[in-house]
């Protein structure tokens, strides 16, 4: 075991993902997740050397289960002592942060002050900072940031056309979301496109249950398809993505909802889950439609219409296309949605190898088109968890912000 770990912390509304990594290799010594918080059946659950143990914390927050987390930790032999720094995701840096921070009293204040931003994350974000800090007082703590990679955007991608004064007094923007999973990703499309970074144009789609696309030139962000919210943009698990902002009124004058009753239709009852009638997951989905399931294959076909639409609409932000890139839960294991989302972006010279594609699943990587395919599509498996951990460690390295000149 690596003497140099560091704790990666990622704290939701109501649970808390962790993990103790090695950031030289990437090696996971610990994982878990701590579940249904501020409920009777909160329990944390560790998961190491393949081995899984659960504990209940009936009611627990997110310090009760931070502190639980701690004790587990120094309960295992040499592992307390081999932690060397924390990292934090945050899920919203406003205009405040373009790279990831080490954490200060006023880092943690302007944090704060995008709570308004994102007001499921931002608060839940904040408290497992402020756990952290007290549990672990002498490490150095960093704050990374899923919408710092996106500030390198220019302000036509950013600027919505509303009155300006929206933007200028009360932070009405675009800021996209993924950033942490795209710079990974970019990095490691570029050395399979044999390419410099510095001199590379693609497009990344990260699908999960939270879809966005991003076109990346050069290893910065030009334009992503999240907006002020990550329910702008494509086809997510549960929420609408991109819809005519007029429908909220429709709804509220025939229908007699409020705006909190569409926003969670909009949010948790919608996108893949809304269309299919079945389920949010798209494996699910995905067997439904093979079994003649016709609002599952509906499903699919919008999904892989509106991806290869928005990926389609990225590529004037790039001026040229070196490839297109799958990654998330969905982009790295299903080759169907692959497969039909590429067969409609065959006009930008995208020839898929169907053996090659059918057989990237399940945590692998590749091309998945042609050898002689002018434009090339690769499958690259994400890992935020290594980049907050690497981000975390270079401020025990040196005492500069990450990206510092």
């Amino acid at each position: 075991m690596s003497t140099s770990l560091v704790l990666v912390i990622n704290c939701g509304s109501s649970s808390i993902k962790f993990a103790v990594i090695d950031p030289q290799f990437g090696d996971e010594v610990l994982t878990g997740q701590a579940e249904r918080l501020f409920s009777e059946g909160a329990e944390i659950a560790f998961k190491q050397n393949g081995e899984k143990t659960r504990v209940s914390l009936p009611n627990a927050g997110h310090d009760e289960a931070l502190v639980a987390v701690v004790e587990f930790i120094q309960q295992q032999p040499g592992l307390g002592e081999s932690i060397k720094a924390v990292g934090h995701r945050v899920v919203h840096g406003g205009e405040f942060f373009r790279e990831s921070m080490l954490i200060t009293d006023e880092v943690a204040d302007k944090i704060g002050q995008c709570n308004h931003l994102a007001p499921l994350h931002n608060p839940a974000n904040l408290a497992g900072i402020e756990t952290a800090r007290k549990v672990f007082p002498d490490l150095p703590h960093t704050a990374v940031f899923d919408t710092a990679f996106h500030q390198s955007m220019p302000a036509k991608s950013y600027i919505y056309p509303l009155p300006y004064k929206l933007y200028e007094e009360n932070a009405v923007r675009r800021y996209g979301f993924h950033g942490t999973s795209y710079r990974y990703v970019c990095v490691q499309a570029a050395t399979m496109l044999k390419r410099p970074l510095e001199d590379s144009a693609m497009v990344i789609a990260h699908l999960g249950n939270g879809a966005s696309v991003c076109a990346v030139k050069n290893g910065e962000s030009m334009e992503t398809s999240m907006g002020m919210t990550p329910n702008e943009g494509i086809v997510h698990g549960t929420r609408s993505g991109s819809i005519d902002p007029s429908i909220h009124e429709y709804l509220a004058k025939q229908l007699d909802m409020n705006i909190d009753q569409i926003n969670d239709m909009l949010w948790k009852e919608s996108g893949l889950l809304g269309i299919s009638g079945l389920s949010n997951d798209c494996r699910t989905i995905e067997e439904a439609a093979e079994e003649g399931h016709e609002r599952s294959q509906l499903a699919l076909e919008i999904y892989s219409y509106r991806l290869a639409r928005t990926i389609a609409s990225m590529v004037p932000a790039l001026g040229r296309l070196d490839g297109v890139v799958f990654t998330g839960g969905i982009g790295e294991n299903s080759d169907v949605i692959r497969a039909e989302t590429l067969r409609q972006l065959q006009f930008l010279g995208i020839d898929v190898d169907a053996a090659r594609n059918k057989a990237t699943i399940r945590g692998g990587s590749g091309e998945i088109t042609t050898d002689a395919s002018p434009v090339k599509a690769l499958v690259v498996p994400t890992n935020e968890e290594l980049m907050i951990a690497q981000d975390a460690v270079r401020f025990v390295e040196a005492a500069q912000p990450v990206g510092a000149e």
